[in-house]
């Protein structure tokens, strides 16, 4: 090919023709899958999504419907200040902007107040321990009693006058009282036996209830059970 030839082909229509086409069909392309997806994806075009906060299901569910959305319950919670099946929460937010047919998660009010089992507090734990992990149930606690025993140790619980066992449900709306020890013990703690004449002769046939003066066993004394003499301990 001589030179004059392969320059008159470079710089000739056809070939810059075929060039420019082909750059068309290129733009072409792009803007149209550009627009195209703008168009199929309502680019732009954002729908307020309501107020639902508040609001009955029912009600919910035909406000959803009317703007062209969805609408799904994911949870249920418990205000006792609301009526039941009211939405509590919902996501996205009242206001923002989505598409249409976007899911709104809401979360519903329950009928009932929730139960929970009492945990592993009963003789196994403080007081202080006790009250964190029952109120981070949700349990309100009224004000402890206390009984002889080791200071605020929980020796039981009590709910509305009825003893509870770990494991118990009980409403939340339930409030519960801890047995707690005070920090005293009885007179006869370091007592390591207790004498017959202590208590009363049973008399089945007779009304009488006092007890009986009776001659108390001797026992012997500290020193004589360790095999010394009384006067031993006197120097």
């Amino acid at each position: 090919m001589k030179v004059k030839e392969f320059f008159g082909k470079l710089f000739g229509f056809y070939l810059w023709g075929n060039l420019l086409a082909m750059v068309l069909v290129i733009a072409l392309l792009g803007f149209g899958v550009k627009y195209g997806l703008e168009i199929y994806t309502h680019h732009g075009e954002g729908i307020k999504v309501p107020q639902l906060e508040g609001m009955t299901m029912d009600n919910a569910r035909l406000l959803v419907a009317e703007t062209g959305l969805e609408i799904m319950v994911t949870d249920s919670g418990y205000n006792k200040r609301l009526p039941a099946n009211c939405v509590l929460a919902q996501s996205p937010g009242a206001g923002m902007e989505v598409k249409a047919g976007h899911v709104i998660y809401v979360t519903v009010n329950s009928p009932s107040s929730p139960t929970f089992a009492i945990p592993d507090v009963i003789d196994n734990s403080s007081y202080r321990e006790a009250e964190a992990k029952l109120m981070a149930l949700g349990f309100k606690l009224l004000p402890p009693k206390r009984v002889l025993g080791e200071k605020d140790w929980v020796y039981g619980i009590i709910s509305r006058g009825r003893p509870l066992n770990t494991g118990d449900h009980v409403s939340i709306d339930v409030p519960l009282t801890l047995i707690i020890g005070n920090g005293r013990y009885g007179e006869d703690e370091d007592i390591d036996y207790v004498d017959d004449y202590m208590y009363p002769e049973e008399h089945p046939d007779d009304d009488v209830d006092e007890f009986q003066e009776v001659d108390a066993p001797s026992r012997p004394s500290a020193a004589e059970q360790l095999g010394k003499p009384d006067n031993a301990y006197d120097e």
